[in-house]
């Protein structure tokens, strides 16, 4: 199974792939798709092509992305789901599954601590992927522990009869 992770964001848009095989997790790709200070329209315009080169060269089975769960500020919100559009449409484009998580489900799944702080996850992360002290980003580090997430979700979901069939490869 291979997992595409998305930590979406209109200045800096956080990527992981991850692919598990014999029970084994690899981190196949991880980085962030920076935006600097172009024009919104611009700014999601280059998330877009980014993710689709993203999605042409690891063909991952799913796609994770954060889900909004809470917002202090509605402008900020606003091009957060922006940036999440672009996420899905680029999912979408390439006929590839989209599941979402919150924050709390990915830091229990990936720290088993839900209020669990950005280093602890990031830490965890490089852990669990034998990354050592390669994760600099915590966009990205945040895009892989969804991946993550989505592993751990669906091998329990799997075991558990919930699910009777692997996800399909996309195009």
């Amino acid at each position: 199974m291979r997992v595409l992770g998305i930590d979406p964001g209109t200045i800096v848009t956080g990527y992981g792939v991850v692919e598990e095989k014999g029970g084994k997790l690899w981190a196949l790709d991880w980085g962030a798709i920076q935006t600097a200070t172009d024009p919104l329209p611009f700014r999601l315009k280059k998330i877009y092509k980014g993710l689709e080169e993203i999605l042409e060269k690891f063909k991952p089975n799913t796609v994770a992305v954060e889900s909004i769960f809470y917002a202090k500020n509605v402008r900020s919100a606003l091009k957060l789901g922006q940036a999440r559009g672009i996420a899905l449409l680029s999912a979408a484009s390439y006929d590839v599954e989209v599941v979402e998580y919150t924050p709390l489900e990915v830091k229990q799944a990936v720290v088993g601590y839900g209020r669990a702080g950005k280093e602890q996850v990031q830490e965890m992360v490089a852990f669990l992927l034998g990354l050592n002290n390669s994760l600099t980003s915590t966009d990205a580090s945040d895009a892989l522990a969804l991946a993550i997430c989505h592993i751990h979700s669906y091998k329990v979901k799997h075991a558990c009869g919930a699910i009777k069939y692997p996800p399909k490869v996309s195009k």
